[in-house]
């Protein structure tokens, strides 16, 4: 396996200003960058592919999705507007030579709704429409859309695995597949282990992280069944470590992060790398 990092772990949004982040990626002793594209207009690829390449590090992209990104929107206009910014991440991701684009593309985060079933169906109707339009456009370029659940309290629409297999037979395309984090599962599965079981091969990627978003091993996550799980369905994926600083107030209070979770965003990455680093090896 190959591990990686968030940029959500030191800055927001990620930039030219903030490359010094694949070089600290490198010395810390990851093998991939996890690039948030919250504005596109902070990404100059150039630069960015360059750093990477003369660094090594491999890029993963991903996205954030909020109320003017819902591909699963009563507004068409704004369903479009999220097609638009899931393609121009993918034209990212190929840029940066990214293999996937992850997220939870399939409806703004944040949006929690009690919906009855037949306003249930026709936002899923919606969400998997459009996501037929962005898989088509990424098959053009191999790159793969790994949707991730989200916990109920940031998203009513994709909780769990089961609800994500559903959504995939409606989408019906080979190039969606999941993000799955351990910090959204600790919240919803019944047993972590069984569900990445049951996600089996549709994982593309997948997030390590602990239970109160804290460095990997310092909480209660199961970890050996974790990767026990991935080792039984061969997953040969990357491994990211995504958390989240107090020092940017913004995403702070958009993921309900009132407290610092580590001595320090370096330690966190450190510490996690070499817990998970040893883990993979029981």
């Amino acid at each position: 396996m190959k591990f990686g990092a968030s940029t959500f772990i030191w800055v927001s949004p990620f930039s030219n200003q903030t490359l010094n982040l694949i070089d600290k990626v490198k010395n810390i002793g990851f093998d991939y960058l996890e690039i948030c594209i919250e504005d596109p207009e902070t990404i100059e690829v150039t630069a960015i592919r360059n750093h990477l390449n003369k660094t090594g590090i491999g890029a993963l992209v991903c996205g954030a999705f909020g109320p003017n990104r819902d591909i699963s929107s009563e507004d068409a206009a704004i369903r479009e507007q999220g097609v638009e910014y899931i393609k121009t991440c993918i034209d990212i991701a190929a840029e940066l030579g990214s293999p996937l684009v992850s997220g939870p593309m399939f409806s703004a985060t944040g949006k929690t709704r009690l919906l009855t079933p037949e306003e249930k169906k026709q936002q899923w109707a919606w969400a998997a429409e459009n996501m037929k339009i962005v898989a088509d456009y990424a098959a053009e370029n191999n790159i793969k859309l790994a949707v991730e659940p989200l916990n109920r309290f940031e998203t009513d629409f994709m909780n769990t695995v089961q609800q994500g297999l559903d959504f995939f037979e409606l989408v019906d395309r080979d190039n969606v597949g999941f993000l799955l984090d351990t910090f959204h599962m600790n919240l919803e599965e019944k047993d972590i282990a069984e569900a990445i079981k049951l996600a089996g091969s549709k994982i593309f990627n997948f997030h390590s992280c602990e239970n109160d978003r804290g460095t990997p091993g310092t909480g209660h996550i199961p970890w050996n069944e974790v990767f026990q799980a991935l080792k039984e369905i061969s997953y040969d994926g990357p491994v990211v470590i995504e958390s989240f600083t107090t020092e940017i107030k913004e995403i702070a209070r958009a993921v309900s992060q009132w407290r610092p979770l580590a001595p320090s965003q370096d330690s966190l990455g450190e510490e996690g790398l070499q817990f998970l680093k040893k883990a993979v090896l029981v």
